[in-house]
């Protein structure tokens, strides 16, 4: 084999070697930091955008939120609540945007709001627009230690008001106008 061959196939390897580094230490950071939620996606959340987890890139989820946002947009009464606010908990201070849609609450990575709570189930909670009586409904998705709205365990579907506290572990979560 020549010399020429042989410089040329380690610079190959070196450099599949540093590839490989480099995506292993992207996905380490991924796992990492990518259970909470960041500002650039709440903002992008406030803006009329739909609530996205950090392991969604704001620049990827972008262009779908443009192509859902003229059939997805009902109008809101005046007064009716906007946003959901953690007030205590891992993920304390997000403000995640209603925008007429089902918010899955729990820690699985698929969830709209994810938490990082020992006490959460993968599939908690979810809250979601009750179009009769046109306000907002939280309800335990079978959860192992329940969701509690203003102290009181969770039965079945029960319609929040603003200001009212769901806790879900050291969570809790308030809806707000």
């Amino acid at each position: 084999m020549s010399e020429l061959t042989l410089t040329v196939m380690r610079l190959g390897f070196l450099a599949v070697l540093w590839l490989f580094v480099i995506v292993a230490v992207q996905v380490i950071r991924s796992d990492l930091f990518g259970t909470k939620m960041t500002g650039r996606a709440t903002t992008t959340a406030r803006r009329g955008g739909n609530p996205t987890t950090a392991r969604q890139s704001s620049a990827a989820a972008a262009p779908q939120q443009r192509q859902q946002a003229p059939a997805q947009q009902p109008r809101q009464r005046r007064g009716a609540p906007t946003h959901l606010v953690i007030t205590q908990g891992s993920l304390a201070g997000t403000t995640v945007a209603l925008q007429g849609q089902t918010i899955t609450l729990g820690r699985a990575h698929d969830s709209t709001i994810v938490l990082d709570d020992d006490y959460a189930s993968s599939r908690h909670a979810r809250i979601y627009p009750d179009q009769s009586a046109g306000a907002w409904v939280v309800e335990d998705t079978g959860s192992t230690n329940g969701t509690f709205l203003d102290n009181a365990r969770l039965t079945g579907p029960s319609p929040l008001q603003p200001g009212s506290a769901i806790r879900i572990g050291r969570t809790v979560i308030e809806l707000r106008k």
